[in-house]
């Protein structure tokens, strides 16, 4: 079963019509022992003004530590036996990466706002590895897509000429952006809708170890024999940033926010959704096993399911929350770009990852390293 693009479409474009109050959760709601929550999230998710508004509301303390990567998140817990914070923030593809070292803690669903999150995404998560053993483990937080950012004034694509395969132009030559690990995704969906390389749409990467290395052997030769138009590779938010900035790119495989806060700045930068479908992710929050301030974690989670501090997370990243309501709060800058780069088409034709298999991350790094070694 998949989210309903159809359903996302008509929740987060429509909810600014709708007015929600916010939940404001006092320290002794979060029966606050230490007054303290240890907050473990991606790079740009937590920002100052969602801390100061949660501390204000609450009276507890955030400690926040950051990552860059979900790789680099696993390893953390994983080294510390799942110890040291209370409330993480995995893309729930990885959640099956934490379940047998029994990182995190099934969720007590009774201490959540559940009716905040969009319902399809409730549901739908628990295909793409929110649960474990028949409990949930993880709550959507956010969705957001990989696609096509590029310099208008370089490549003149319309909206419906933006491909992956825009990356490898000659026009793109020494000057195409990307994260290793995710332009052989959008490489083997590009082939596969090109006809070279049947794959499922990139489906297979998921169905066998060696249908895998099958699609994959075929996706770095063909990104090897167009290496000359590597111009950076990026791992995270700051470093895709620079990459346009600071590296001379021209065009990209990125997330959004990297296009759409570009876009803020100079409207020559645009971020489209490619023809083949853009890649699609559905982030997580949850609680590590080794938790020690259990009401100040959930007392965080039902503050960040709370439509008005959603919408200042979706306008501070420019992803876009899994709360309704949250897009009432989120801006006009976000509405206007969520319309111009989304519509009804492209949302049907999204590609969501998939809950990681055994065998997917240790393989794919091996073709990570071939194509940073070339």
């Amino acid at each position: 079963m998949k989210l309903s693009r159809r359903t996302v479409l008509r929740t987060t474009a429509a909810v600014s019509a709708v007015a929600f109050a916010p939940v404001i959760l006092k320290a002794k709601d979060a029966l606050s022992a230490s007054g303290t929550v240890n907050v473990f999230a991606w790079g740009d998710y937590v920002q100052d003004n969602m801390i100061e508004k949660f501390q204000k509301d609450t009276g507890i303390t955030v400690n926040l530590s950051t990552f860059g990567s979900n790789d680099e998140a696993e390893q953390k817990l994983k080294a510390a036996g799942g110890k040291g914070f209370d409330v993480i923030f995995p893309s729930v593809t990885n959640g099956p990466n934490y379940y047998p070292d029994a990182l995190l803690q099934p969720l007590d669903e009774s201490k959540v706002a559940m009716d905040k999150i969009i319902p399809s995404m409730v549901r739908d998560s628990l295909q793409l590895g929110a649960s474990y053993r028949g409990k949930r483990y993880l709550l959507p937080f956010d969705w957001g897509t990989e696609a096509i950012t590029f310099d208008s004034s370089v490549h003149a694509l319309s909206d419906d000429e933006v491909s992956f395969g825009s990356l490898w132009t000659d026009s793109a030559k020494g000057q195409a952006a990307f994260r290793q690990k995710s332009v052989l995704i959008g490489t083997a969906i590009y082939l596969d809708a090109i006809g070279e390389v049947p794959s499922n749409r990139a489906l297979d990467l998921y169905k066998s170890e060696d249908d895998m290395r099958r699609v994959m052997d075929a996706c770095l030769a063909f990104i090897l024999e167009h290496k000359a138009n590597f111009g950076a590779f990026w791992n995270n938010a700051t470093e895709a940033t620079n990459a346009f900035k600071q590296a001379g790119c021209t065009v990209g495989q990125t997330w959004d926010t990297t296009g759409l806060l570009l876009n803020r700045e100079d409207a020559k930068w645009k971020y489209r959704m490619p023809k083949e479908g853009g890649i699609t992710w559905l982030d997580s929050i949850g609680i590590p096993s080794g938790a020690e301030n259990l009401d100040q974690a959930y007392a965080f989670i039902n503050a960040m399911l709370d439509p008005e501090m959603a919408g200042m997370f979706a306008m501070n990243t420019g992803y876009n929350s899994a709360v309704m309501g949250a897009a009432a709060y989120a801006g006009e800058d976000y509405m206007k770009q969520f319309s111009e780069v989304y519509n009804e088409g492209n949302l049907s034709n999204l590609w969501w990852w998939q809950a990681d298999t055994p065998w997917f991350a240790p393989m794919r790094q091996e073709y990570v390293d071939k194509i940073t070694n070339a």
